[in-house]
């Protein structure tokens, strides 16, 4: 990609806001992580009686209809986009090269870090995650895919026309000075914006991919996924303030 071309348009990745001074970046994801954790209260089909009742009663048959499968699948689908968990199909070939997926490893440990606390995003395989996101089957792939790679490009040219190197070889300060031009795509300068829209992408399946793994959900405090030899009722106080008691 020449300096003078710009990055292939795609949809719009939901900005996130940069954390106040006063609070660490790491903290920010971590709550946005927490807050996706949460149950997600769907609606469910009435009952099995109520769809029979509602559905258009089938024309008689000549022969005799045989006995449904007692042991087929009654509960609630999914979208047409939603993996089909019952008869999975085969894995899909991934489509980066090595160079941008050491690329996107430098990218995402500058996103999120190790600490005392928890490895880098990096040494979870975030990046791997951005692999198979972007080689998935589908046009919102294919559009990811287009903007990740425009994007690691740009990252190497600007890297090689500011510091005479490619990313993955910049000191910590170096990233950090390319980074905090792409880091907010409203507060990004006219020539930085298609960066900033990569950057916004690559930060949020590094944020996915880093807090669903064993090691983010400890990195949080997610005491979810495990099991209970015995569950005790919140305490009778708690009840009364609810009005559960």
């Amino acid at each position: 990609m020449r300096d003078d071309e710009q990055m292939p348009e795609a949809p719009e990745t939901p900005e996130v806001a940069p954390a106040p001074e006063n609070v660490k970046r790491r903290d920010a994801l971590k709550s946005l992580a927490a807050a996706a954790s949460l149950p997600i209260l769907a609606s469910l089909p009435g009952s099995e009686a109520e769809a029979q009742q509602a559905a258009p009663k089938p024309a008689a048959a000549a022969a005799p209809q045989a006995k449904a499968d007692p042991n087929a699948w009654r509960g609630p689908r999914g979208d047409a986009w939603d993996p089909d968990l019952i008869k999975p199909k085969k894995d899909w070939p991934r489509k980066l090269n090595a160079t941008e997926i050491a690329t996107l490893a430098a990218l995402a440990d500058m996103i999120i870090p190790a600490d005392a606390k928890s490895p880098s995003a990096s040494a979870v395989g975030a990046h791997h995650y951005i692999n198979e996101h972007v080689s998935a089957p589908g046009e919102n792939y294919a559009r990811d895919l287009v903007r990740v790679r425009g994007g690691v490009s740009w990252l190497n040219l600007e890297s090689q026309k500011r510091f005479e190197r490619p990313f993955v070889r910049l000191t910590a300060a170096q990233k950090t000075a390319i980074c905090d031009d792409i880091c907010y795509t409203p507060k990004a300068k006219p020539e930085f914006q298609a960066a900033a829209r990569f950057f916004s992408l690559v930060r949020n399946l590094v944020a996915t991919g880093f807090y669903t793994t064993d090691a983010g959900m400890k990195d949080i405090g997610y005491i979810g996924n495990k099991p209970m030899a015995k569950w005790d009722m919140p305490p009778a106080a708690v009840l009364k303030q609810l009005g559960l008691d």
